[in-house]
């Protein structure tokens, strides 16, 4: 059998060595990187299209904007993409990839592997399954388990995925949304210039983040949860320097994003604001130097802003966790030792049941069709879904071809 890592590099992803040991290639004369920040409405949906022409789906918008979003794909993408994210399983972030896979196609899947409860989710998956080569989570390396998992996508351009790090580090809980504060948090880098794609992310999330040896530092930042007034913290924003924000949201929204308070918070920051509803589709071009924002509507001239990102790796240190940086004068806190390595990137079960479970291995575990977890007998998830069921007489019979789900942990 193939292993993840020869599978990994069979699929020319790159992942990260040691923080320091190899730095981005410097951006090349003439080569441009282009992300495209689609008008979704209530959603989020980006593309982004790397100097060598590596193409990257993040989210696909609500249901309502699948048209849209497969007829822009159309005329942007000539081949399948070569990997599709989705930051996590909120209908407004899914809805339209089924019919966007279909019609252009994808050669990978990444998402972050938090179960949830939603029969949209699942029937992405269950198509996924079938349709995509490779499905994955954002697991770092298993033989180097304290860096970042980094996608190469040619001429010195990486994608490095900051959160989640499950199994290294366990998702959030009992947070404000679950789903969201452990959504994909990934910083793209070319050049002198960076983008920060945020999902989601809560409050929980940024103050985890802030925690680690990470350089946050980006040109662009693609605000979190469409302007909600939880995230973006004052303190996130201090981090990331952004020249430019990108807010997705839907005109006239029943919401109320984006909100004062993050508009109040990102004026601060000294970020140019750039609204989906306002602005409509907003293309950012990056020649490794500067980054030239455009609007399809609402804005006469593009804007152009410097990048001042230092090139380098983005984990400033080994991301243990624990593991407390020190910012803004704070003290330090001696790291902890890892829980467990990682096992592998791409998707499989976890390999350690805690006391708890093994106390119930004895019990039924059940699977809902085209879902990539299990649950126990009593979980409440089952209780809701009418979907097809596969029944599975121990935790070990399950693990063989599942993992457990999040909600119950079984």
């Amino acid at each position: 059998m193939t292993s993840p890592a020869r599978l990994l590099s069979l699929l020319v992803l790159l992942l990260a060595s040691l923080p320091g040991v190899a730095a981005p290639l410097p951006a090349p004369a003439g080569k441009s990187l282009t992300v495209y920040f689609f008008d979704v409405g209530q959603g989020d949906a980006a593309l982004i299209v790397s100097p060598t022409g590596k193409t990257v789906l993040i989210d696909g918008g609500p249901p309502e904007a699948r048209e849209h979003l497969t007829r822009r794909l159309k005329e942007l993408v000539k081949e399948p993409l070569d990997l599709v994210i989705l930051t996590h399983p909120h209908l407004d972030h899914l809805g339209g990839l089924t019919q966007a896979l279909r019609a252009v196609g994808a050669k990978r899947f990444m998402d972050p592997g938090f179960d949830h409860a939603s029969d949209a989710y699942r029937d992405l998956l269950s198509y996924v399954g079938g349709a995509v080569g490779q499905v994955m989570t954002p697991e770092p390396s298993a033989q180097a388990p304290h860096t970042l998992l980094t996608i190469g996508l040619g001429e010195g351009t990486s994608l490095t995925v900051l959160w989640p790090r499950v199994p290294q580090e366990p998702f959030l809980d009992n947070t404000r949304s679950d789903p969201n504060s452990n959504s994909i948090v990934a910083k793209l880098t070319y050049g002198k210039t960076a983008f920060l794609f945020t999902g989601d992310a809560e409050p929980d999330t940024e103050a985890a983040l802030l925690r680690k040896p990470i350089d946050f530092s980006s040109t662009v930042l693609k605000v979190a949860h469409h302007g909600g007034r939880h995230s973006s913290t004052a303190a996130f924003l201090a981090e990331v320097k952004p020249k430019a924000a990108v807010i997705s949201c839907g005109a006239g929204n029943d919401y109320g994003h984006p909100t004062a308070e993050a508009l109040e918070r990102l004026d601060a920051s000294g970020a140019r604001v750039f609204r989906t509803d306002v602005d409509g589709e907003v293309v950012a071009v990056s020649d490794g130097t500067s980054v030239t924002l455009r609007a399809r509507k609402g804005r006469a001239a593009p804007l152009v802003v410097p990048g001042t990102v230092k090139p380098g790796p983005v984990a400033l240190g080994p991301i243990l966790p624990g593991t407390q940086h020190v910012r803004s004068g704070t003290r330090a806190k001696e790291p902890e030792p890892a829980s467990r390595a990682g096992s592998a990137t791409t998707r499989g079960p976890s390999e350690t049941p805690s006391p708890s479970r093994a106390a119930a291995e004895e019990g039924r575990f059940i699977s809902l069709k085209g879902s990539k977890v299990f649950h126990s007998e009593d979980c409440r998830t089952l209780k809701r879904s009418k979907s097809e069921r596969t029944v599975y007489p121990s935790r070990a019979a399950a693990l063989s071809e599942r993992r457990p789900a999040e909600d119950c942990h079984p």
